[in-house]
């Protein structure tokens, strides 16, 4: 067989029946087709292939060794056949969005709000996705974007969601050990836990060259996640994007240290189809989201 010739799926799936149960006639039945028919196709993908795939054992099949290696192939190709089928079948559902949202946003501010929209829009299945390179709104890969910036693609509605802001915060009782004691003497009696973009960055690293210089360094993380786990477990204190640590300091698990600055960080867009949405419920969670950003910023 040419190394390019691929046999066809109705043989391959003929031979990974015929091998799954070791019997023709089962293969048959699994199929709805005849055992004659499984044995033919078997012949065929066998003069295909030019190699036996079965031998006789008793009253029924089993494979050769060259059988052995293309059924593991075959299994596998099936395997990711399905699951791309099974995935196709979940764009078809009519209450589908699909949003793309930077992961600290989703994680800190739109995922303690989805419980509201849900209630709101009960045929709603959102498809959350964090890959913000996924930056053109379509009819099948994204309906609506949340990103540092518009898209400015035509057809699109776009403006500012949210605007972000960097502050200090403690844990409850990291707070409460430093309630009293002055700011500049705050480094005796904690540690800091850092972001390391944020050693750099543009905005940010004033704060960690002037007040924060003084502060033994406990770690340092380069992901904002786990930056505010490693702050919730009272590791120290940390410098936070407002959005990621939104439900915590709703919760009061985290408090806003005072005396120290607020830097402010990214301003976020909202941008999605102007008019003609793939469904009515897209725009509707596209209202909803511009209606929790004006709500925030009040």
């Amino acid at each position: 067989m040419s190394e390019h010739r691929i046999p066809s799926l109705k043989l391959l799936m003929g031979f990974e029946a015929a091998a799954r149960h070791g019997n023709f006639s089962r293969a048959a039945d699994e199929l709805h087709v005849t055992q004659s028919a499984i044995s033919h196709q078997v012949q065929q993908l066998e003069e295909q292939v030019k190699q036996p795939l079965f031998r006789r054992a008793g009253r029924g099949v089993e494979l050769t060794v060259a059988g052995e290696v293309l059924l593991s192939s075959v299994q596998r190709t099936l395997t990711i056949m399905r699951s791309g089928l099974g995935r196709i079948a979940s764009y078809l559902d009519p209450g589908l969005v699909v949003l793309v949202c930077p992961a600290h946003v989703l994680h800190g501010w739109l995922q303690p709000r989805l419980r509201a929209l849900e209630a709101q829009l009960p045929e709603l299945c959102l498809l959350l996705s964090v890959d913000v390179s996924a930056r053109f709104v379509d009819e099948i890969d994204v309906d609506i974007s949340i990103s540092d910036r518009p898209i400015l693609q035509p057809g699109l509605q776009e403006m500012p969601l949210l605007h972000d802001e960097w502050l200090m915060v403690a844990n409850a009782e990291l707070a409460a050990r430093l309630a009293g004691v002055p700011q500049d003497q705050h480094h005796l009696h904690v540690d800091l836990v850092c972001l390391e973009e944020s050693l750099t960055g543009d905005a940010t690293a004033p704060l960690f060259l002037g007040p924060l210089a003084r502060f033994r360094k406990r770690a340092i993380y380069d992901d904002a996640r786990l930056l505010l786990d490693a702050t919730l477990d009272g590791r120290g204190i940390a410098c936070l994007p407002r959005l990621l640590v939104d439900a915590s300091l709703a919760r009061g698990q985290l408090l806003v240290l005072p005396d120290y600055p607020r830097v402010p960080g990214t301003t976020w867009w909202l941008s999605g189809v102007a008019e003609d949405t793939r469904s009515e419920i897209v725009l509707q969670v596209f209202e909803w989201l511009r209606a929790q950003g004006a709500v925030q910023q009040d």
